[in-house]
């Protein structure tokens, strides 16, 4: 069975941008298992004034944004959402931009970590811009982020905003003044916005995204949610060389191809991040506005 979901100009067109948007990438069955998981997390999150649930690094789970409250709830961050779903596994095993991913850095495959990242309508919720490699030191870095879109995503609820080329770049500094913030400098951000390009479609697509790429998005100032799970993958011969940032029973198992037992290293520099204390990652890059 040919399982090639991405053209040849697709694929050519994803290493020199550092991206590519497949649409469909989740059947209407699979869609609606994630959005109603989420959708009851989120009433559930309305008992709850402080990140709560509990992750294999001892962590909260379940990450609220400063203004959630039970009359209009913002849960921001489902961390390792595999663990508690069958829906979220099932969708993590098996989903057409995993056969992106495998065309695109397979054919040996393995899953290396899972989230929620959630914006309400009207809620703070901002992502700075960073590098996801900069979380997570590989031996090389052949590591796709997958975001699945759960909601349709629009130029006004917050849209991931991609700068292409920029994998082909440096890796960029996200410790500032001896703390680790989770982005880059608010100089190299600045060089960076014009050239952003917003990336939205309809509910049930996906963005892959390079893992050196630089991105960010801006809070939801709409009236609609965006909400994605973001499954990552990496090449069964990247090894990673720092503990994982967000450790899942399920990370290292391969989910296309085989085990080769083989490493594979490139060549790059990079200080090791800072495995996060809090709930997730926002609170690393609050701490960005402090050093600026």
């Amino acid at each position: 069975m040919n399982n090639s979901v991405l053209s040849e100009a697709e694929v050519e067109s994803y290493w020199t941008s550092g991206y590519v948007f497949v649409a469909n990438a989740l059947t209407p069955d699979q869609l609606d298992g994630l959005v109603t998981d989420f959708n009851a997390w989120v009433e559930e999150s309305r008992d709850h004034s402080e990140p709560y649930g509990e992750t294999l690094a001892n962590r909260p789970r379940f990450d609220l944004e400063v203004d959630h409250r039970p009359d209009s709830p913002a849960l921001r961050r489902v961390a390792s959402p595999v663990e508690i779903s069958d829906a979220y596994l099932g969708v993590m095993r098996d989903n057409r931009a995993l056969d992106a991913a495998a065309q695109l850095i397979g054919p040996n495959v393995e899953f290396n970590n899972s989230k929620i990242n959630a914006k309400h309508p009207g809620t703070a919720t901002e992502v700075k811009y960073h590098q996801d490699f900069m979380f997570q030191p590989h031996s090389n870095e052949d590591l796709v982020t997958v975001l699945f879109f759960l909601d349709d995503v629009t130029l006004e609820n917050g849209p991931l905003n991609v700068v292409p080329g920029t994998h082909r770049g440096q890796l960029f500094d996200h410790w500032h003044d001896g703390v680790y913030t989770g982005a880059v400098s608010a100089e190299v951000e600045s060089a960076h916005l014009d050239a952003g390009i917003p990336v939205f479609g309809p509910a049930g697509s996906a963005c892959l995204m390079h893992t050196r790429l630089l991105h960010g998005s801006a809070p939801n100032n709409s009236d609609r949610p965006r909400t994605l799970f973001i499954s990552e993958y990496r090449a069964e011969d990247s090894k990673p060389l720092q503990e994982n940032h967000l450790p899942s029973l399920y990370q290292g198992e391969v989910v296309r191809g085989q085990r080769s037992n083989r490493v594979r290293c490139s060549s790059y520099e990079m200080e090791f991040p800072e495995i996060p204390k809090g709930a997730s990652f926002f609170s690393q890059q609050a701490k960005a506005d402090e050093v600026a």
